[in-house]
């Protein structure tokens, strides 16, 4: 044991500030989170123990409520709509065009710049005024403009619209890289035996892409669960709360209203939330993973 530590004590020596800066600002904020979750501390006044008094607040806390289904709506739907549409991508940027490096790059580039100048760029794109680029190219077809951005439904919609928009061709660089990694001799054998495209697709390529998927999935659920920068630069949760999410809200009950105990109930619920997801989709990823062994 001690010519083992003797021997990995330099490498941990390299990990210790990262390991003090990841305890730091994530571990201890996280335990303190827990801590005040139990009390009406304001970030003032001592905080003063009221058990689970925050937690059963949160049940009659309409905008919370209506913040958690549009949460859950939103982590459904974008990680189901980019999958759909970057693994087709993925396929066809896979080809043996002669500008298929050009095509990656345009693809590519709008996961590039921050999401949330995405969302101020997009918010002039999608205005009802004169100036929205869409609305204008509506009107030239005799189009009456929409309120993209001014209806529950569509507010949205619009905001699904652009994530998915801004994460496809990342995701489908995820997927490309899986598609070079499968044996070219799969696909030959198929086509000596007769399939078509789509068959070889549906038995070969598809179930083939299933690491990719898990780790894709993964990252589109997670971040989707704790998205807050599009829709506060699209809508800033309105109209009303239809498109309020769950971490604006924390925020907006810590930080605006100071009811950091609230707040922080919030959090560790929500925290929980994540953590069920992300290891519901992990196990039956992995058991789609195991199929191909």
């Amino acid at each position: 044991m001690k010519k083992t530590l003797k021997r990995e004590f330099p490498y941990l020596l390299f990990i210790l500030p990262a390991f003090l800066g990841y305890t730091t600002f994530t571990i201890v904020p996280l335990l303190n989170s827990f801590k005040y979750a139990f009390t009406n501390w304001d970030g003032f006044n001592r905080a003063e123990f009221v058990g689970f008094k925050n937690f059963l607040d949160l049940f009659g806390d309409a905008p919370m409520m209506r913040a958690l289904m549009n949460t859950l709506v939103y982590a459904v739907s974008v990680p189901l709509l980019v999958t759909l549409f970057a693994i087709p991508l993925a396929v066809l940027l896979n080809g043996k065009m002669k500008t298929r490096n050009l095509q990656r790059a345009v693809f590519f580039f709008p996961s590039v710049p921050s999401v949330l100048i995405l969302g101020y760029l997009w918010s002039y794109m999608l205005s009802p005024t004169g100036r929205g680029l869409i609305n204008t190219i509506l009107a030239i077809f005799h189009i009456d403009k929409v309120l993209w951005l001014g209806k529950p439904m569509l507010a949205m919609f619009s905001i699904i619209m652009v994530s998915v928009w801004s994460q496809i061709g990342w995701h489908a660089c995820i997927y490309l890289a899986n598609l070079q990694s499968i044996p070219s001799s799969y696909i030959e054998a198929a086509r000596i035996d007769g399939a078509s495209g789509w068959d070889i697709f549906r038995h070969i390529t598809f179930p083939m892409l299933a690491p990719s998927m898990t780790i894709s999935v993964m990252l589109l659920l997670t971040g989707s669960l704790k998205v807050f920068d599009l829709p506060f630069s699209l809508t800033n949760g309105g109209p009303g709360y239809s498109t309020l999410m769950v971490t604006q809200i924390i925020i907006t009950r810590g930080v605006t209203e100071k009811l950091y105990g609230k707040a922080t109930a919030m959090s560790v619920v929500f925290f929980f939330v994540i953590c069920i997801c992300t290891i519901i989709q992990l196990s039956l990823m992995k058991k789609r993973e195991e199929k191909l062994i």
